[in-house]
């Protein structure tokens, strides 16, 4: 018989999971607007703004044309250093029946071109990286508002029991803006993300400092402090989901151990997603790849990725040689992305988990001054996406013929958080949280579901 959440704590922690704030209730499966098609969403966040143009928005003019003048009118850029028109480095090659073309870059995710979405038409609203990060994770370039993992949770709760609803996987850089990226803003603190490290160890504390007797001992004293406060002030949310915090902390250092222990998966599959890699970035993906498996597998319900530290800590920010750029970045997430793809696949977990490929911005298809790198580029950028009832095998929308600007299908975030929310079954516009007087929404009074992406 399986023991519940409270019953575990009322065991293991002399009686402190029995407090009943009505806050608790966060952890529950909640009510959908509509049937779901997806229950989880793993995002890959390509931090720094990789090229569209060399990835996965193939533009044979730019390489006809490659050191002539740019002959369309080009928009101020974030260092006003403009080169002349640059092609792209890599071949692109068609993968698939559904023959979408990708980029060498990336020959291994080119493998499962027949379960990606590629949009090549997204936009974003600023080219400064720490607002157009704010803008991807939380639609809207404001500090303060909650991320999207924080609606998610919020709206939905968490189908694990002993994990949080919202994890992040830093793989060594945490997305410029910090970790306002990651926080719920004004939703209860319960809905942020937890941030797991790198290696061995996620998280520090996972062992109690004392005896089991110790540790019940505290957690007592929580409980009648917290008891104590909230009788004198009545109903205090921030308390509630501090208490809420403490009871899931708890039960994390019996969890967190067991999930990152990586000792039951074979040697076979950790090789498959990279961990036996020559390079230490390839390896540090892989194994966050694998925990997102392995936390979409015990019911957590949004995770993210961060990108290692690759190329002294430039992300894909290729203001200068992004060939040298780009691929040590792709060498580290190629493998363990393709590995993870398929891993979802063939234990069906894709089918009801949506992985989101995705940067803050793309690249300009002219040069950054004479250096080979290429600057911001906010008008017309690529993203995929797979599972979670996208349609797959497809592309949506598309660029000018040098991939500078979004003239097919235009789509912006508040599109692209609009199309996840319902694909868990959530309509974007009732999704709301009153606050300062007034109802706020992931989408602010924007967004559209792009309904042509989805299977």
């Amino acid at each position: 018989m399986l023991t519940s959440r409270r019953e575990f704590l009322t065991t293991a922690f002399g009686g402190f999971g029995a407090l009943a704030f009505t806050g608790m209730a966060a952890t529950s499966t909640r009510r959908t607007d509509f049937k779901p098609r997806a229950k989880h969403v793993i995002v890959l966040y390509m931090d720094g703004g990789m090229s569209q143009v060399d990835t996965f928005d193939p533009k044979p003019r730019l390489r006809a044309e490659h050191g002539r003048q740019f002959p369309l009118k080009r928009e101020p850029t974030q260092f006003d250093s403009v080169g002349a028109t640059f092609g792209s480095p890599w071949e692109f090659a068609p993968g698939g029946q559904s023959g979408i073309s990708i980029s060498d870059l990336f020959p291994k995710i080119r493998e499962y071109a027949d379960e990606l979405c590629v949009i090549r038409s997204m936009t974003s609203k600023s080219a400064v990286h720490a607002a157009a990060n704010f803008w991807m994770h939380t639609g809207s370039n404001l500090l303060g508002r909650p991320s999207v993992g924080s609606w998610v949770t919020y709206a939905l709760g968490s189908a694990a029991e002993d994990l949080p609803g919202y994890v992040v996987l830093n793989s060594g850089i945490v997305p410029i803006g910090g970790l306002d990226n990651f926080r719920s803003g004004f939703l209860p603190a319960t809905y942020e993300a937890s941030i797991f490290g790198k290696g061995d160890v996620p998280l520090p504390n996972l062992a109690p400092a004392g005896s089991r007797d110790v540790q019940a001992r505290k957690l007592a004293l929580i409980q009648k402090l917290d008891r104590a406060w909230l009788e004198k002030i009545g109903h205090a949310p921030d308390i509630e989901a501090a208490v809420q915090n403490y009871e899931l902390a708890a039960l994390m250092q019996t969890a967190v151990p067991g999930l990152a222990d990586l000792r039951g998966e074979s040697e076979a599959m950790k090789s498959a997603y990279g961990l036996d890699h020559s390079s230490e970035y390839t390896r540090i993906y892989a194994r966050n790849c694998l925990l997102a498996r392995r936390l979409v597998e015990r019911g957590v319900r949004f995770v993210e990725l961060t990108m290692p530290a690759v190329d002294k800590d430039n992300r894909w920010d290729a203001h200068s040689k992004i060939k040298q750029n780009h691929e040590k970045n792709a060498i580290a997430v190629d493998q363990p992305i393709a590995a993870l793809l398929g891993d979802l696949r063939a234990r069906g977990l894709l089918d009801d988990t949506l992985v989101v490929c995705t940067g803050e911005f793309g690249r300009t298809p002219f040069s950054q001054g004479n250096d080979g790198g290429r600057d911001h580029n906010e008008f017309g950028f690529s993203l995929w996406l797979a599972g979670g009832g996208i349609k797959p095998g497809t592309i949506f929308g598309g660029t000018d013929e040098y991939g500078y600007k979004a003239i097919e299908d235009p789509c912006d975030i508040h599109d692209l958080h609009a199309t996840i929310l319902h694909l868990l079954g959530l309509d974007h516009e009732l999704l709301t949280f009153r606050f300062g007087g007034r109802d706020y929404r992931l989408t602010d009074v924007h967004g559209r579901v792009l309904r042509q992406i989805m299977a």
